[in-house]
């Protein structure tokens, strides 16, 4: 089930986008999907979602072939960042990790990520030499540190309907009483958004969702998979105060896992024709590029 929003019109301004994008909320929770390449954002969109995600964990591993650890430079994350927003028609949230640098650098990489067509961006709380949200090691900045690029970033969009999202890696690094602390703190930023990654139990997110109620906050819950913590519903983590439920690599897991199979099929049996049913014909691929042969063969008789 998706969340069947309403395409927009080709050549839609970023503006309306990012308005878009806070209307959606309307319909809580809504659905957000990490796209590994544009193609696989065009699908999203065809598929009636309302948003598209920029994961830097996919981006790092799908596009560069390197783990998620702070590696992508982030004119590669903006080059990334056109490409999608020039393939669909739905806002394009974009995880820049800390923000790459220091509340001025945040200011400044805010404005030219909405620039190249974000409709919201998400920072994090770690440190610089950060670590995937679900791994061990982390590191996090202080708490009034994150509050100062906070406010950067609310200072370096030029449209107030861009979406600043606030991440928070603190569950895995301390405690519990310390990332709600850092929510309502976040909160009191100015984040429109707050992110409380790597939550480890129901109760948790229960306890989140519960504290994003009463600051009449937008809470984003990460359901990403073999993490930290459990798998939930769309509709169960709406129940608990979450506005917004992101998958981020779910795509490009299914993707590769398909890559393996298919390899597997063609190292043994020689022949791909077994596996024919499972692809995109030419004929779908055609149409998710809004490409017809016979128009270009008109073009040069």
């Amino acid at each position: 089930m998706t969340d069947h929003a309403t395409p927009q019109p080709v050549g839609q301004s970023g503006k309306d986008l990012r308005i878009s994008l806070r209307i959606s909320l309307e319909n809580q929770p809504i659905t957000i999907v990490g796209a590994p390449f544009p193609l696989a954002a065009r699908e999203i969109e065809r598929q009636g979602f309302s948003a598209v995600y920029l994961s830097g964990a996919a981006l790092s591993a799908g596009l560069l072939g390197i783990p998620d650890i702070g590696l992508i430079p982030f004119e590669e994350l903006e080059r990334q960042t056109f490409q999608l927003a020039q393939n669909v028609c739905i806002p394009v949230i974009v995880d820049a990790d800390t923000g790459y640098g220091d509340a001025a650098a945040v200011e400044k990489n805010i404005y030219r990520l909405e620039a190249a067509g974000a409709a919201a961006i998400q920072i994090e709380d770690q440190v610089l030499e950060r670590r995937c949200g679900h791994l061990n090691g982390k590191q996090v900045i202080p708490e009034s540190e994150m509050a100062e690029k906070i406010h950067a970033a609310c200072e370096g969009r030029q449209s107030e309907s861009t979406v600043i999202i606030a991440r928070t890696d603190v569950r895995g690094v301390t405690s519990m009483k310390d990332c709600l602390s850092r929510i309502e703190a976040y909160h009191n930023a100015g984040a429109d958004w707050i992110f409380p990654e790597a939550l480890q139990s129901q109760e948790e997110f229960s306890a989140a969702g519960v504290l994003l109620k009463e600051l009449h906050s937008t809470g984003l819950a990460n359901m990403t998979e073999f993490g930290r913590g459990p798998l939930l519903s769309r509709e169960a983590l709406g129940t608990l105060g979450f506005a917004a439920v992101l998958y981020p690599v779910t795509l490009l897991r299914l993707a590769m896992k398909a890559i393996e199979v298919g390899l597997e099929v063609l190292g043994d049996e020689g022949s791909q024709e077994t596996l024919l049913d499972l692809m995109q014909t030419r004929e779908e691929l055609y149409e998710l590029l809004d490409y017809d042969p016979a128009q270009e063969n008109n073009k040069n008789p």
